[in-house]
């Protein structure tokens, strides 16, 4: 339909004011929240992601889009909470501890947020117990763990056997990205996933709750 058409080119375009007029109207003509959502954001992100992913266009656009993107969850955030309507699950999502490094963890965030994903962004630098803790708090589904740090990377492990050893959130998926991960280091520490790119996160994290 034209209507979520034009709302996706938006985002692909990297038209804030745009995306937030459309996703605005379509409101105003009394489309859904979960619509706007399906129909129009995430076939957009996921056009962004797909492109990302060939090399097509690099991290500088895919933070404008993720910001037109924004722009139309602003508008529809607060239905989405009104409506009570359906996440296809919740992420916490922070770096490792010591690891100041966040644009690569605000770009998965973004990415998760267009998916339809709930997301609890904790920040830069969080102690494994912080993971623990908001994970029991949000109730959440995943745990998203960046490190661009060697040095960093390794406090993971502890995260993850935290993760492990705590009844409450032992079935909370862990998935680890960052510069210097591979997926056997992401096996080696016991982690449910590697993500090497912040499209290839999304997919991830819809595998992981399969």
């Amino acid at each position: 339909m034209t209507k979520y058409q034009d709302l996706a080119d938006s985002i692909i375009a990297g038209d804030n004011v745009k995306s937030k007029e459309i996703t605005k109207k379509l409101v105003d003509e009394g489309v859904s929240a979960v619509g706007i959502l399906n129909n129009g954001l995430m076939p957009g992100m996921n056009v962004v992601g797909k492109k990302f992913k060939a090399y097509e266009i690099y991290i500088p656009e895919v933070l404008i889009a993720a910001k037109a993107m924004h722009a139309a969850m602003d508008v529809i955030k607060p239905l989405l909470i009104e409506s009570d309507a359906p996440t296809r699950g919740t992420v916490v999502i922070g770096t490792a501890q010591g690891d100041l490094h966040d644009i690569g963890k605000n770009l998965v965030a973004m990415m998760l947020e267009g998916g339809g994903f709930t997301v609890i962004d904790i920040g830069v630098d969080v102690p494994a117990e912080k993971f623990v803790e908001e994970a029991k708090k949000n109730n959440a589904n995943i745990v998203g763990m960046s490190a661009l740090l060697t040095t960093t990377m390794t406090g993971m492990k502890e995260v993850v056997k935290m993760f492990r050893a705590n009844d409450k959130v032992k079935d909370v998926k862990v998935m680890v990205g960052g510069a210097p991960l591979t997926q056997e280091y992401a096996d080696s520490i016991g982690a449910d996933g590697y993500a090497p790119d912040a499209a290839s996160a999304v997919d991830l994290a819809a595998n992981l709750l399969k």
